[in-house]
C-alpha cells in the first residue's frame, strides 16, 4: 500500500489550490477526483475580482466588471468602481489550469478515481488502496468525506443556468420575488455568451419551480432558451466547521459557500490555502479564512430571516437594494470578500 503525507479527496479549485503548496513545500501529496477530468462544474461563472486577481492570470478571465446592475420588484441602481467588481471566468478553464498548476508542482492526481471507503489512516479506492497522514475533503457538496465525519447537510442552495450564445455587456442581478423568492436571477456576460440563470436556498426554493420561473424570467426579458438545455448544480452553505484533527474540508465540502449568492470558487480558494498552511505551519494565522466564516454566517442569517415570509422577504430586498443605490452599504457586503 503506498503511502502519502496528505491524500485530497476532490480536484475542484480548493482541492487543487491545496495540493500545488503543499507540492510547492515538499509534502507528498495525492489528489483523487471522481470525474475523467478536473474543471467541469456547472456554475455561473461569477468571481470577486479582489478574491481572483491575487490568484488567478489575467488571460484566463473573459469579462471584468465594474458596474453591476441590480433590479428588484420596486427599485434599480447600478453600481459603480473605479476597478472591476465581479470577473466572469470558466469554471472548466480554471480547473484546468489549476491542474497543471498542482501537477507541475509535483501532486499526483488520479482522475475517474472513486473513493470507497475511508478509515482514520487509509482511503479504498477504485484505483487501490492508499494511506494518509493527513486527509482534505475538497469534494463538494455531496462530500465523502464530511459524510465519514458525520457531519450533516441541511441548509442547500441550487443553481439552475443555461449557457446563452450572444454578445451581453451588463453583469445583472434580478431580486424578484415573485420569480426567485428570496434568491435571485442573474445574467453574466461571458466573450461569446452569457450564464443566464437563478440562485435560490432549499428548502425555500423548489428547483422545478425555480427552472419554470426562470424560463418565464428569460421570456420577459426577450432571451431565447430554444434549443438549449439547462444545467443544475447544488451548494453546500452549511458551514459546521472545517479542521477535524488530521481532516480537514475546504469548499463546499466544508459548507463555506455564501447562502446568499451561492458564490464558491473564492471561498474554495481560501480554505483549500489555508488547509495547506496548516499542514506545513502548524501554528498557522488563519486570518483570511476567518473573516470568511464571519461573512458566511453573516449571509446565512439574511438569507434566514428573509425567508420567514414573504412581506419580510420583499421588505429585505428593497432595503438592501435602497442601502446600495444611497450607498449605505457597499456592494462587497454582499461577495465573500472583505
Amino acid at each position: 500500500m503506498k503511502s502519502f503525507s496528505v491524500i485530497i479527496v476532490g480536484a475542484g479549485p480548493g482541492g487543487l489550490a491545496c495540493a500545488k503548496i503543499l507540492a510547492e513545500n515538499s509534502h507528498d501529496v495525492l489528489v483523487l477526483e471522481r470525474k475523467p477530468e478536473a474543471g467541469p462544474k456547472v456554475c455561473g461563472g461569477g468571481i470577486t475580482w479582489d478574491g481572483l486577481i491575487r490568484r488567478v492570470p489575467q488571460h484566463l478571465i473573459e469579462g471584468a466588471f465594474p458596474s453591476q446592475y441590480i433590479r428588484s420588484n420596486l427599485q434599480q441602481t447600478v453600481i459603480k468602481a473605479a476597478k472591476p467588481i465581479v470577473a466572469t471566468i470558466r469554471r472548466e478553464v480554471l480547473g484546468h489550469w489549476m491542474y497543471e498548476q498542482a501537477r507541475n508542482a509535483g501532486a499526483e492526481i488520479k482522475t475517474s478515481c472513486q473513493v470507497y471507503t475511508i478509515t482514520p489512516d487509509t482511503v479504498l479506492t477504485s484505483q487501490g488502496k492508499f494511506r494518509y497522514r493527513y486527509l482534505i475533503g475538497a469534494d463538494g457538496s455531496g462530500s465523502i468525506v464530511r459524510r465519514y465525519l458525520k457531519l450533516s447537510t441541511e441548509r442547500i442552495g441550487v443553481g439552475i443556468h443555461f449557457q446563452v450564445p450572444g454578445n451581453f455587456e451588463k453583469m445583472e442581478w434580478h431580486l424578484n420575488d415573485s420569480f426567485f423568492q428570496n434568491g435571485y436571477g442573474w445574467i453574466f456576460p461571458f466573450k461569446d455568451m452569457a450564464s443566464v440563470g437563478v440562485y435560490g436556498a432549499k428548502p425555500y426554493i423548489n428547483p422545478k419551480q425555480m427552472l419554470s420561473n426562470l424560463k418565464r424570467w428569460t421570456a420577459k426579458q426577450k432571451i431565447q432558451l430554444t434549443g438549449l438545455k439547462p444545467k443544475a448544480g447544488v451548494i453546500n452553505y452549511d458551514f459546521r466547521g472545517w479542521r477535524f484533527n488530521n481532516i480537514m474540508l475546504t469548499g463546499d465540502a466544508a459548507g463555506f459557500a455564501s447562502g446568499l449568492t451561492g458564490e464558491g470558487i473564492y471561498p474554495a480558494l481560501v480554505s483549500g490555502e489555508t488547509a495547506a498552511r496548516s499542514i506545513i505551519t502548524p501554528d498557522y494565522n488563519c486570518s483570511e479564512l476567518q473573516r470568511l466564516i464571519k461573512k458566511q454566517q453573516k449571509h446565512l442569517r439574511l438569507v434566514e430571516f428573509s425567508a420567514k415570509n414573504r412581506f419580510i422577504n420583499i421588505a429585505t430586498m428593497e432595503i438592501l437594494v435602497l442601502a446600495l443605490r444611497i450607498g449605505l452599504v457597499p456592494f462587497s457586503m454582499l461577495e465573500m470578500t472583505d
